[in-house]
């Protein structure tokens, strides 16, 4: 069997992996309950939906162009790494903001502590009260 074939059919594997995984990222996205599950339909399964198109694309291109293809790499490294600091912080804000949720998450988080929502005098560290 040629090269091409068995590298044409990884390529494959990726795009069309990556558009399932795409879409379930925003099928979660667009029917999911509350802010809380909505967040792991973008940053989960969308996250890996692009990073395997990229890797789908980089693959093809490197083959088309005989030499290896920095761009793709770095845009999925990027995406990597910023897709789940920004869903730590948006899900930090909605704790802050105190927004609903659906009873199935209902839950006590070790993040929330009394003094993040108010109830309780923030105490300055350098002064110690």
């Amino acid at each position: 069997m040629n090269f091409y074939v068995i590298l044409e059919g990884v390529i494959s594997f990726f795009l069309i992996a990556g558009g399932v995984f795409a879409f379930i990222g925003s099928l979660g996205m667009a029917h999911l309950r509350d802010f809380y599950m909505r967040l792991h339909g973008p940053t989960k399964a969308s996250t890996l939906g692009i990073g395997c198109i990229l890797i789908g694309s980089m693959l093809y291109f490197s083959t088309i162009q005989g030499e290896p293809v920095i761009q793709e790499l770095l845009i999925t490294l990027f995406l990597f790494i910023t897709a789940p600091v920004s869903a730590h912080l948006l899900a930090k804000t909605g704790l802050h903001l105190k927004l609903r949720h659906v009873q199935k998450t209902r839950g006590k988080p070790v993040e929330l502590h009394r003094e993040e929502v108010g109830e309780k005098p923030v105490l300055h560290p350098d002064r110690g009260h």
